[in-house]
């Protein structure tokens, strides 16, 4: 297959460009390095089946030849870079996911949309499944980012709908990992940050909220599996396994072997108290769920955020 992958030099985007490469397909990478980074895709720049297009997915997008997929990624996914660039979240979620579906359908290309656990809010329901609707607060400052989201599933599923489109939407919990950067303000990569430099690790709130984290791997494999699926309807990709964060500490003390001190700061508005995906629909379609333990994927992902650091082990 040819396919583009829109934010291809994210976190997330750098890693399903390499799965759709292993896989033999033909991978466009597309990005305006609005929070993504060349370094993230520097190695697979003297690769025959890699070519970047740098553009903004916000303005009209063209591509040359046949593709059959899109994947669109293209997204600030972090709180601290939604936080600061409300605008353009707002702009990629609508005006991005619209030029890259008009795209699609020109082509004739299966979409797939990645969404996220943030589409469920500060959730009333626990755990998430895919027809909870969510409890989202559409004015607080997270809201740029759980809107745009839900209105990109509800644009992806017009097309759908109205044309015809093929269309693919993961709905993606936490997922960390080597080239997560080192300053974007998720739990995971802050504490190794922290912990690398021997800092104290910052705790928002009493720590007793929960996350889930899915390491990489697992992701990119229900990812690519759910796009060549058949489904349709929003699927929940994530490590049902919960944990608070004072649990993340003890797991994290672990696998850096030393205590860890800790400080304390206000919750943020809207920070959500819990976050566990159901992921019964993934499991019966997909045949997926993840593999990788939280303490394994931390000790997977701390050479790579030493290295970064320039600390060694």
């Amino acid at each position: 297959m040819r396919v583009l992958i829109t934010g291809v030099a994210g976190f997330l985007g750098s890693h399903l460009a390499d799965r759709f490469l292993s896989e033999g397909h033909e991978v466009l990478g597309m990005d305006n390095f609005l929070t993504g980074t060349a370094e993230n895709i520097g190695h697979l720049m003297g690769n025959e089946q890699f070519n970047f297009i740098r553009h903004d997915v916000t303005e009209f997008i063209y591509v040359q030849g046949a593709l059959d997929g899109v994947l669109h990624l293209a997204s600030p996914a972090s709180p601290i870079d939604y936080l600061k660039l409300p605008i353009q979240t707002l702009k990629v979620g609508s005006l991005g996911t619209h030029k890259a579906l008009g795209l699609s359908l020109e082509k004739n290309a299966r979409f797939l949309l990645a969404s996220t656990s943030e589409v469920y809010g500060d959730p009333q329901v626990h755990p998430q499944k895919e027809d909870y609707w969510g409890h989202v607060n559409p004015t607080g400052p997270r809201g740029v980012y759980d809107e745009a989201k839900r209105f990109a599933e509800a644009l992806t599923m017009a097309y759908h709908r109205y044309h015809g489109l093929d269309v693919r939407i993961a709905r993606i919990f936490n997922t960390y990992g080597p080239r997560m950067r080192l300053d974007d303000g998720r739990v995971v990569s802050n504490f190794l940050v922290q912990a690398i430099q021997g800092k104290q690790l910052t705790i928002y709130g009493d720590g007793t909220q929960t996350r889930s984290f899915c390491y990489i791997d697992d992701m990119l494999d229900g990812l690519y599996q759910l796009f060549m699926s058949n489904r349709t309807d929003p699927i929940n990709l994530g490590n049902p396994a919960e944990f608070s964060i004072l649990e993340l500490i003890d797991i994290l003390q672990r696998v850096v072997g030393h205590d860890l001190d800790v400080t304390h700061e206000s919750l943020p508005e809207d920070d959500p108290q819990v976050r566990q995906p159901d992921i019964t629909a993934a499991k019966e379609v997909l045949d997926w769920e993840p593999e990788i333990t939280l303490e394994e994927g931390l000790r997977r992902s701390l050479p790579y955020f030493q290295e970064r650091l320039g600390i060694s082990s």
